[in-house]
């Protein structure tokens, strides 16, 4: 059975609600820690052996997991299947893209796309197992595009990675 957002009737859920974590099931661990912490900088908070590894950014117990409990040694999902699109990393400030913008040129990593949403800037890119990943910033929330009724209009126009990478150093 489906259903449409507009046939939901119960109440919002609590706005302070966030995602607390993502657990990605990886091929190798030691290669996804290369460039979770390696090249993007999050910090290994407990590791159990080459089954599984929980990775944060600040201290936090994890954000990601990372297992090989059904994927040791495994392929990434076929075209045309279900599955992840991406996992965003949300940065505090744009300087904070803009050194994983950095990190990513230094290990030499590829980006997918650049976009500048009117609500944040983004980077897409993959991960060694082929997972999406976008980093991304959000904009103060009074500098939101809006249309004429007041409504959030997003957008999606090339982000200039030129003018991220002038971005000074975050403190």
């Amino acid at each position: 059975m489906s259903h449409s957002a507009s046939e939901t009737t119960s109440p919002p859920i609590a706005a302070a609600t966030r995602i607390g974590h993502v657990h990605l099931k990886v091929a190798d661990i030691d290669r996804s820690l290369r460039f979770y912490c390696g090249v993007l900088g999050f910090q290994l908070t407990q590791r159990f052996g080459a089954q599984a590894a929980f990775i944060s950014a600040g201290g936090y117990h994890h954000h990601i997991g990372l297992n090989t409990w059904e994927s040791l040694g495994g392929k990434p999902p076929a075209p045309g299947t279900t599955g992840l699109y991406h996992l965003a990393v949300l940065y505090p400030t744009r300087a904070d893209l803009a050194d994983g913008l950095r990190r990513l040129v230094d290990a030499g990593i590829a980006l997918d796309g650049a976009s500048d949403h009117g609500v944040s800037q983004a980077l897409y890119l993959r991960d060694p197992d082929e997972n999406g990943v976008e980093l991304y910033w959000d904009r103060p929330q009074a500098q939101w595009p809006l249309d004429a009724a007041g409504n959030l209009a997003m957008v999606t126009r090339r982000l200039d990675l030129d003018d991220l990478l002038r971005e000074p150093a975050p403190a």
